[in-house]
């Protein structure tokens, strides 16, 4: 009999008996995909009978009753990545590893299991033969006596491994080329990947044994599959970056172990991907000195201070239209900004092209920069450099006035130990600026008009 299907929205999970262009809840085009449906209309992973953590936890408990100690974490060798999962992989975990194709998702997970020299790990790949991994691993300088590799595409094989060698960490890459023959659905369809990853975490809960899952993205940028997969892991982690630049962002999106605020950067080379201890000192460039368009911005990603350069390009608008541009800013804010820096400042830029840049291909949501965003604009409309001792650090409103930063002693810290002399900082937070105890002059302003006054003196 053939087994009958619904259609199930990739964005937001709706189901549909029938294909539909627009989903009526989220509003997306083009994301109903089929699923296939057992007997009863059920699929396969909420007709199953879920024993592993049932078996292991038994009858309800009262909360008193249930003995805790404290996790041990399994130290990955990685300082950048402990510092994301929260101080290390938690046994029995299920970590959800996306990216765009080509980032480096594969080579971090090879490199992580290949530093783990005094564990017993596996790294079971869909994508690549045994051949193919050895030649990454060659080339990652890297051959541990106890890392295991598999080419297998069955979750089941891949169980079967798992119970025979009984690694301390396994890797699955990727979620999208794994299938279990309790499914007749393709592999990669949504009930194929739901399915897989449910029973990963089943397996991963009742073995204890941590699993690290490398997921894909879709162009828009999100994980690719059904929502409920980022659900039903206990750790999202998205490895960000241009693969034109050279630098990587690790950030965790969704962590029950930890902080989602904390973030890793890495360096890629021909030989792997090197962990960046300081940041500061790569992103910014020594020849900045008499340049206009540039500016320096004490930022904080997570709870990690670093100083970045914000480069700016106003000219001439070429056609009728004039040009927003931005890499690693949002163009959204710069749109906003250039609207306060017309109404409270009063520069015309309605005929010119604003072109903005993060430099080192870094993207940065921290809104302190929004004074170094407005500094760079002005000084490359007027062609007049800043001082490159100077760095900035503040939230710009909409009534032009500098809002307040968190971490503010931490930034100031950062510019001194990089060799600035005067830091601008909003004036609400001067307390504990002074309180930062460091070596460096600090300017407070309040308007946007007075960071100006400070940064453009004849």
């Amino acid at each position: 009999m053939k087994p009958s299907v619904q259609y199930v929205c990739s964005s937001c999970g709706a189901k549909a008996p029938q294909m539909i262009g627009r989903c009526p809840v989220c509003g997306e085009w083009g994301t109903y995909e089929e699923e296939v449906l057992q007997s009863g209309g059920l699929t396969a992973s909420r007709s199953r009978q879920r024993s592993g953590l049932s078996a292991q936890n038994g009858q309800p408990k009262r909360l008193q009753e249930v003995e805790a100690s404290e996790e041990m974490r399994i130290d990955m060798k990685n300082g950048e990545l402990n510092r994301v999962l929260g101080g290390g992989l938690v046994p029995g975990s299920l970590v959800l590893l996306g990216g765009e194709p080509g980032i480096g998702k594969s080579t971090l997970a090879l490199q992580v299991l290949l530093q783990l020299n005094d564990r017993k790990t596996l790294y079971a790949s869909g994508e690549e033969s045994t051949r193919q991994l050895k030649l990454r691993a060659e080339r990652l300088a890297g051959s541990p006596q106890n890392l295991y590799i598999c080419a297998e595409t069955s979750l089941d094989r891949i169980f079967d491994f798992v119970s025979e060698l009984q690694p301390e960490v396994v890797v699955v890459d990727s979620i999208q080329t794994v299938g279990t023959q309790a499914l007749e659905a393709s592999v990669g369809s949504l009930s194929q990947i739901r399915e897989c990853a449910v029973r990963i975490l089943d397996f991963a809960k009742s073995r204890n044994i941590p699993f690290i899952i490398i997921g894909h993205i879709t162009k828009e940028g999100t994980l690719a599959g059904p929502k409920v997969l980022e659900h039903i892991v206990d750790t999202v982690l998205q490895f960000e970056g241009d693969q034109h630049y050279m630098y990587r962002i690790l950030r965790a999106q969704k962590n029950r172990f930890g902080s989602t605020s904390e973030l890793g950067i890495y360096e890629m080379r021909q030989e792997g991907l090197r962990e960046v201890s300081n940041p500061s000192e790569l992103l910014l460039s020594t020849a900045r000195e008499g340049l206009s368009g540039i500016s320096i911005s004490a930022a904080v990603e997570g709870v990690r201070p670093f100083l970045i350069e914000v480069q700016a390009l106003v000219s001439s608008a070429a056609y009728g239209t004039p040009q927003r541009s931005s890499t690693g800013f949002d163009i959204k804010r710069l749109n906003m900004l250039l609207a306060v820096l017309e109404k409270r400042v009063g520069f015309k830029l309605l005929q010119k092209d604003v072109f903005l840049n993060i430099a080192g291909g870094l993207r940065v949501n921290d809104p302190a920069i929004d004074l170094s965003v407005l500094a760079a604009v002005l000084s490359s409309n007027m062609d007049v450099p800043l001082d490159p001792d100077t760095c900035l650090t503040g939230e710009v409103g909409l009534a032009g006035e500098i809002r307040p930063v968190s971490r503010l002693e931490q930034r100031i810290r950062e510019a001194q130990k990089l060799g600035f002399k005067r830091i601008i900082v909003p004036a609400q937070q001067v307390a504990d600026a002074n309180h930062a105890g460091a070596d460096i002059q600090i300017l407070p302003v309040r308007k946007v008009t007075d960071a100006f006054r400070l940064l453009i003196q004849k």
